[in-house]
Parts: structure tokens; sequence; C-alpha cells
């Protein structure tokens, strides 16, 4: 399946590179260029604003490990990317107008060019959570990778198809869909990305039903690697990314 994704994705591309005019070029010249701000809304949903673009992920529902969150808003995004339609990482309320990806495949939309990997959305191949769609998109000038709810090992071709991030932003909290500390960890050697952000974790907004565990196991599983505690937001330009290895960011 993966291969044929590839395939669909080259020809994807090929089809919409021949397709480019003024305007297009004009858009990925400012998808490339600038600051990145990147903004954690709670769990895995994350505000990208930079290139003249907002990218906003997994908008949820609050209950459960999401409960003591805002729900986000997606007025003024310029699209919506989803890596499933759980409603902690996939929840668009009834009656909201707004641009949404939640399937594999390669996407131009609004100017911005978008990749959606599947990938199992449990330890089972995903027969019991389906599958997880992991995002990947370069935004003034940095390459982001949302690998969403992802819980199976990192193959060859996910490789392939990822490459090598800037920012990679993944889970590490566990439970019965997603990758726990040790996994998210082997993920983010499999990956080497300059910058990684941990996601789906629990916080003070989970209620006793989350099954999640804290970030701080996580950054055990990875000690030695640099840790930032950055707030809210992060800024980043591609030119002052790290220029070997790679360093952690804990946004709250």
């Amino acid at each position: 399946m993966k291969r044929r994704q590839l395939l669909q994705n080259a020809s994807a591309a090929f089809v919409s590179t021949l397709g480019l005019g003024i305007a297009s070029h004009w858009q990925a010249y400012q998808a490339q260029t600038g600051t990145l701000s990147v903004t954690a809304l709670g769990h895995m949903c994350f505000q990208f604003s930079g290139g003249g673009k907002t990218i906003l992920t997994n908008p949820f529902r609050p209950l459960g490990c999401t409960e003591g969150y805002t729900a986000p808003n997606l007025a003024g995004s310029d699209l919506v990317l989803i890596s499933s339609r759980l409603f902690d990482e996939g929840f668009i309320p009834e009656g909201t107008t707004v641009n949404y990806l939640d399937e594999p495949g390669a996407y131009e939309i609004n100017g911005l060019s978008v990749q959606g990997v599947g990938m199992p959305h449990d330890r089972e191949g995903g027969r019991r959570f389906g599958t997880n769609t992991a995002w990947l998109w370069t935004q003034a000038g940095v390459k982001v990778v949302h690998l969403g709810g992802a819980a199976a090992p990192i193959d060859l071709e996910d490789k392939i198809l990822i490459g090598r991030p800037d920012v990679l932003l993944l889970p590490v909290g566990g439970g019965s869909k997603a990758y726990n500390a040790t996994e998210a960890a082997a993920a983010v050697q499999s990956l080497q990305p300059k910058l990684v952000i941990p996601t789906q974790y629990r916080t003070s907004a989970a209620n006793d039903s989350c099954e999640l565990q804290g970030v701080d196991e996580f950054l055990g599983a990875m000690a030695g690697t640099p840790v930032d505690r950055v707030g809210s937001t992060l800024t980043l330009q591609s030119g002052s990314l790290p220029a070997s290895g790679m360093r952690i960011k804990v946004l709250s």
C-alpha cells in the first residue's frame, strides 16, 4: 500500500509542477521564507503561522485528556490537518466552514503543498483504531512533520516518504493508540529531526479517565538530548535551526 502511495504522490507532484504559473511560484516563494510561529493549543493541536499562511493541526473536543483545554478556534486557518476523526485529534464542530484534509495523499490547497502519509493508529496494524495520517509540509522554509497519533514503528518506506524533518511533532504519552515514551524515542532516532516537539501526553487539563503518561517519561527516554521549555509559542527561522544534533522543545 505504501509503495502505491509513493507512486501516487510522485505522480501528483509531477502534475502539480507542470501546472505552476507565476502566481503559484510567488506563493511557493512566500512559503519558503520568513519566520514560522508554532503555538500549542493543547494535546496534538498546534497552530503554524508563517509564509503568509496559517495551518492548524488536530483540533479536539474538550473531554478526557483534553477536558480542561479551551476548544481551538478554527476561524482564520487557511488549512486544518486532521490525523483521524477521533474526538481528541480530529473534531470539527457541526456548521464550521473550513478547508481541511483528513486522508493520506499529496495535496495542493490555498497555495500550500501538503503530503499525508498513512500509518497504523495502533499496535495491531490498524485493526483497532484504523489509519492515522501523518502530515508533512514546508512553511517559511521549515520542513514540518506532525506524526499525529502514530503507533507503529517507522519502517523504511515511512522514512522514504517522510525524509528528515526540521521539526518533528510526535505523540509520547502512550495509551492504546499512540507511541509511549520508548516507542517515540525510537521514532525520533529513526527520523533524526533537528527539533522535536512532544505531543499527546498527560497534563493538568486531563480528567481521571485519561490513560496517558506525562512528558517526563519521554524526556527520560531521550536522556542526553538538550531540552528547552519554551512556553506556548516557539518562533523559528530556517537559518537558525541546529546545524547538527537535535533539541527537544516542550511547549505548554
